[in-house]
């Protein structure tokens, strides 16, 4: 049984079982076999010493034989591959994708079931493939929710099958070790919360640049784009002029929020109302402002995240709000570009509340 890496995800080189499972369990209907069935005819037949009995007892002992071979060849030369979503919010519903394939030449797989370990516990989420062919793969998901944000360590998968006779569950777990970062909460936004000063326009900047107001004309310079000629100024002065446009101020937002540790604070920041309330109110302010296309920051004490434009950039805040914990009290604030608008969120208020500064 091997692992294969997928990718944006971080595996060991390579797989190993994990020692402290069980791997063979007696189904409901293995119990009934296996002690009520095989036992009951084997010692009817020691007893009364019909032939009769000793053969079917034998046959009976021969299927078990046969399950434990043919689930062990159905096990045998698995490829599992995990496919994590590239975002996971907490409270939100996602889908982990889960590949199978077989490695074999000739027999095919049948009944494989697939679980995900997270720190060697199951996620009760399984994945079912009826039959793999030799040589063939095939991919399915699961459906699951973490609760809270943070880092969650998955260690690996369980792989099992009840094939051929469902009298017992050969399973196999093996070592894919993988780290998944759940993303804070959204919350809804209401009208008015978010500040968009940039609605009336931009702000002029008083530099010179391609896209702003018009500033002025000055004669033409090797380098000049022609499109900025002003062809009926050239022909009065005559001489080649070109236009001069004011450059617009960058909209820039950076969100900060005080994450120092309150007197009689829990051990884990997650346990704290206060702050899980304005991390998730960060979140939603990165989102709205990032898809609105203006070049997000994020501060606090220890964790600062320089303002960029782009979805992956929203990512990485989403990354850092994911994992913020408490600061030490007397650890610096969080600092702000003086270009920059700066929304700061505050502890402590009803969800959607924030303190705006210029």
């Amino acid at each position: 049984m091997r692992h294969v890496p997928s990718d944006g995800v971080r595996h060991p080189a390579k797989a190993a079982h994990l020692p402290w499972h069980f791997p063979l369990r007696l189904t409901r209907e293995g119990n009934w076999f296996c002690w009520g069935i095989c036992l009951g005819i084997g010692a009817a037949a020691m007893n009364t010493g019909n032939n009769l009995l000793y053969l079917v007892f034998g046959m009976l002992l021969g299927l078990i034989v046969a399950s434990g071979v043919l689930s062990e060849i159905s096990l045998r030369r698995l490829d599992v591959r995990r496919h994590v979503p590239a975002r996971i919010f907490a409270g939100r519903s996602f889908l982990m994708g889960i590949g199978l394939a077989n490695r074999k030449r000739r027999f095919p797989s049948f009944s494989v079931e697939v679980e995900d370990l997270i720190e060697g516990r199951t996620l009760e989420k399984r994945c079912f493939f009826l039959k793999v062919p030799a040589g063939r793969a095939q991919q399915t998901s699961y459906r699951h929710q973490f609760v809270r944000r943070g880092l969650y360590r998955l260690t690996g998968f369980r792989v099992s099958t009840k094939f051929p006779f469902a009298l017992f569950r050969k399973s196999r777990d093996v070592r894919a070790a993988a780290e998944v970062v759940v993303l804070p909460a959204l919350v809804p936004i209401a009208t008015g919360d978010a500040p968009e000063w940039w609605r009336a326009g931009e702000d002029p900047s008083g530099r010179r640049g391609r896209g702003g107001e018009f500033m002025g004309l000055r004669p033409f310079q090797d380098g000049d784009d022609a499109r900025d000629i002003h062809w009926r100024a050239s022909a009065h002065t005559g001489r080649l002029v070109v236009r001069e446009h004011e450059d617009e101020q960058q909209r820039t937002v950076v969100l900060t929020l005080d994450n120092a540790a309150p007197a009689g604070a829990p051990a884990d920041a997650r346990d704290d109302a206060a702050l899980e309330r304005a991390i998730g109110l960060c979140a939603s302010f990165a989102m709205h402002y990032g898809t609105r296309g203006l070049s997000v920051g994020f501060a606090a004490r220890g964790v600062v995240v320089p303002p960029l434009a782009g979805e992956p950039h929203v990512t990485r805040i989403l990354r850092a709000l994911a994992l913020l914990g408490y600061a030490a009290a007397d650890a610096p604030p969080p600092a702000v570009p003086p270009s920059a608008h700066r929304v700061q969120v505050r502890r402590g208020l009803p969800a959607g509340a924030a303190a705006v500064a210029r």
